[in-house]
């Protein structure tokens, strides 16, 4: 697909999946910092299009500076401070959902826009959950250390308002807990720990970050053809479908690099710079 240079004064919106994309293992590369603020001093729109809740985005990932996010998977958007987006779990499934994952003891937390709630029982092994994840990084676990500074202790877990919910260990398959809850309630693969237990990602079925991106383009007017989305996981497959220029990370998901126009390296090797070249964003 063909993609105008900037100096034709085309302005783009340009949308970065955070884990496995803009950051690796929750580290921005310094290059990737630099070519955002490149790609917005020449003209063009930057947003951070991510699973994960605001709450859990550290000043260290926000530190190249952005024109907005999309955040909980599509469930969340806001550009420039003004919020576009932000759709709940309805109590009812909400309810539903705690229950269940109460019921198995599951590892988890609750991911609302101003932070994080997980059972106060769990809270030392959601610790070593994400320290054994994050300890993968050569920085050692600080991305662990961001998340855990997000969450809070809540005993009363079914009167918390949440966007989306991030299961790192349950004794029984997503699937079996999906069928408990019921409703509109869909899983797809969890981006942060996943290491071989039962964990994932709940979220209301039909929300998509391709929802958040429509959301953005539409307040700021800019075209569809005009977009360009970059990721490397299940949940960017709708984003990167929608967008007019879709970039997978070398690696990804066989069905999303199918999907993509281009590929462009991982982020232990800068791989934004030479796609963002590529792209006429820089």
């Amino acid at each position: 697909m063909s993609v105008t240079p900037s100096t034709t004064g085309t302005v783009r919106a340009v949308f970065l999946d955070v884990d496995g994309t803009y950051a690796d293992y929750g580290v921005v590369p310094e290059g990737h910092v630099r070519a955002v603020r490149a790609a917005r001093k020449a003209g063009h729109r930057v947003f951070l299009c991510t699973g994960r809740p605001v709450s859990m985005l550290p000043k260290s990932i926000l530190a190249a500076g952005f024109d907005g996010l999309v955040a909980s998977a599509g469930a969340y958007a806001e550009v420039g401070g003004t919020v576009l987006l932000d759709r709940l779990f309805p109590a009812d499934l909400a309810a539903r959902t705690v229950r269940a994952l109460d019921a198995h003891d599951a590892v988890y937390v609750l991911e609302a826009q101003e932070a994080l709630y997980a059972p106060p029982a769990a809270m030392q092994r959601l610790q070593v959950i994400l320290d054994a994840h994050f300890e993968q990084s050569p920085e050692g676990p600080v991305g662990s250390s961001d998340i855990m500074r997000a969450v809070r202790p809540t005993s009363d877990l079914a009167a918390v308002p949440f966007a989306k919910v991030s299961v790192f260990d349950s004794p029984v398959a997503m699937e079996h807990l999906v069928g408990e809850i019921g409703g509109a309630i869909a899983v797809v693969a969890n981006s942060v720990a996943d290491d071989g237990r039962h964990a994932g990602e709940l979220y209301q079925h039909g929300i998509s970050k391709a929802d958040g991106v429509a959301a953005v383009i539409a307040h700021l007017g800019i075209a569809r053809e005009d977009t360009v989305a970059i990721g490397d996981g299940a949940n960017d497959l709708e984003m990167i479908a929608y967008a007019g220029v879709g970039v997978a990370i070398e690696g990804s998901l066989p069905e999303l690099v199918a999907l993509a126009d281009r590929t462009a390296a991982p982020p232990r090797e800068e791989g934004l710079v030479a796609a963002f070249a590529e792209l006429g964003l820089i």
